[in-house]
């Protein structure tokens, strides 16, 4: 049994297993940490600039306190200016298939196209990958490239790696890429709305593949296609 992290200050008072998964991770925030980390390391100001509406005093009292739960690995740099990265643990990474679970959730019951004021970063769907594709008999790399998804509008590329059982993901570029999904904001905001349209993106390689992966993503499409396929 792993170490039981100390109760939080308003713990839920309950002894139950959901009530106890509920005091590290129920708070406004965390599980959104948890995603960012997904691809790998991030310093403090990384995090701030992908988790827009958090306040530098909230982050750094959420970090400190996941570090202290277990969650997050703290590693110090000595650099001028300082250097400070934050890492998922073993216990933090076993929560992407549940932030997988509620994405699908969310692609049920409260998907649409962007609302007004809502910041659209299509890296943070990436980010949901190790959680939500099932990479059952899915092989090779996949580059996705959002051309004007890095911060000072220039691309922004990830890796996907499948190895017919998990999906790995790295913010990198791949070494031998079996597809690459290129688009700007747009294409990629029609790729995963309702509908599902992939023509504005630029795809290359193994289009069965990249197809599969991008509709793995949208788990409102494929739930669609189940749907369509029962009502038939």
């Amino acid at each position: 049994m792993p170490q039981v992290p100390p109760p939080k200050r308003h713990p839920y008072d309950q002894w139950s297993p959901d009530a106890r998964a509920l005091d590290l991770v129920g708070d406004k925030w965390t599980l959104l940490i948890v995603r960012d980390l997904s691809a790998g390391p991030r310093r403090f100001v990384e995090l701030q600039r992908v988790l827009p509406g958090i306040s530098t005093e909230q982050l750094r009292s959420r970090l400190n306190r996941m570090v202290a739960d277990g969650m997050l690995t703290r590693k110090r740099y000595r650099e001028v200016p300082p250097r400070v990265d934050y890492e998922l643990t073993d216990r933090a990474r076993e929560l992407m298939p549940i932030l997988g679970e509620l994405a699908c959730w969310g692609y049920s019951w409260a998907w649409g196209t962007p609302r007004s004021g809502e910041r659209v970063d299509i890296s943070a769907i990436f980010r949901l990958i190790p959680g939500l594709v099932d990479a059952h008999a899915l092989h090779g790399e996949i580059e996705l490239t959002v051309t004007d998804g890095h911060r000072d509008g220039g691309p922004l590329t990830y890796t996907v790696m499948l190895d017919g059982e998990s999906a790995e993901l790295h913010e990198q570029f791949s070494a031998h890429p079996a597809a690459q999904i290129i688009g700007d904001t747009a294409a990629w905001v029609d790729a995963f709305a309702p509908g599902t349209d992939l023509h504005a993106l630029d795809i290359s390689g193994d289009h069965a593949l990249a197809d599969a992966l991008v509709v793995q993503i949208n788990r409102a499409s494929l739930q669609d296609a189940h749907a369509t396929q029962q009502f038939a």
